[in-house]
């Protein structure tokens, strides 16, 4: 018999440990074989809401942020390339690396899931900004990311977005909602704002995004296969 889960997976396209995450899962899912069928669906998260429009220097901003030293982050980095690789990721940042606002990856990754090609977008993204290291706030990145994952979601240029509604909970829940109006061709009228902020009420701690399964469990990312039962 085989059991139906609808994830939802809450992340941002600039952390690691969601690339890690995701492909842990994947792989569990492929694992399971005919005994679960997964739909998968990304919800938004920003680590850095507030971040300026030019990004800030990884080295620095991981330093004013977490308190971790230059040291420190190395060796972070060559955990997390070494984790990366034993799932076929190539994780490719540096000290001259950068962090940028991500919320325009995340009106783009909303439209695409009216089009089907949201986890192909993802990867994109991801692919984007850790292995080819793309500004994932630039709308020329975004497009040609978008042309890459799939040609319906290559047509994101197009897409009507609103404003942000930002919810500024603890210091801990850094997230962001997001308001649409008429997502994609043909108008589709205004979807409530509450679908987008989930993340910055529901178990969203300590600056890494999560997932939950069936509505009712929630899971850090950064898991390996075995570890996701």
């Amino acid at each position: 018999m085989t059991t139906r889960l609808k994830i939802d997976f809450v992340s941002d396209v600039s952390c690691p440990w969601c690339v890690i995450g995701l492909r842990g899962l994947e792989t569990a899912l492929v694992s399971a074989g005919d005994a679960v069928e997964a739909d998968i669906v990304f919800q938004p998260f920003e680590l850095n809401p507030d971040m300026v429009p030019e990004g800030e220097n990884i080295v620095e901003h991981i330093g004013r942020k977490y308190g971790s030293t230059p040291e420190q982050l190395a060796a972070n980095r060559t955990m997390i390339r070494d984790r990366g690789a034993g799932l076929g990721f190539t994780f490719a940042m540096s000290d001259q690396s950068r962090i940028y606002n991500t919320f325009d990856a995340h009106r783009l990754l909303h439209w695409a899931k009216a089009t089907g090609q949201q986890k192909a977008l993802k990867t994109a993204l991801f692919e984007a900004y850790f292995t080819d290291g793309r500004d994932p706030s630039d709308r020329d990145v975004l497009i040609a990311t978008a042309a890459k994952a799939g040609p319906r979601s290559g047509r994101g240029r197009r897409g009507p977005f609103l404003g942000p509604v930002r919810r500024r909970g603890s210091r801990r829940r850094a997230a962001v909602a997001i308001a649409w109006d008429q997502c994609g061709p043909g108008g589709g009228g205004q979807r409530p704002i509450s679908d987008f902020g989930r993340s910055a009420t529901r178990g969203v701690r300590g600056g890494t995004a999560q997932y939950r399964s069936r509505g009712r469990r929630t899971r850090r990312h950064g898991l390996k296969r075995g570890e996701f039962r």
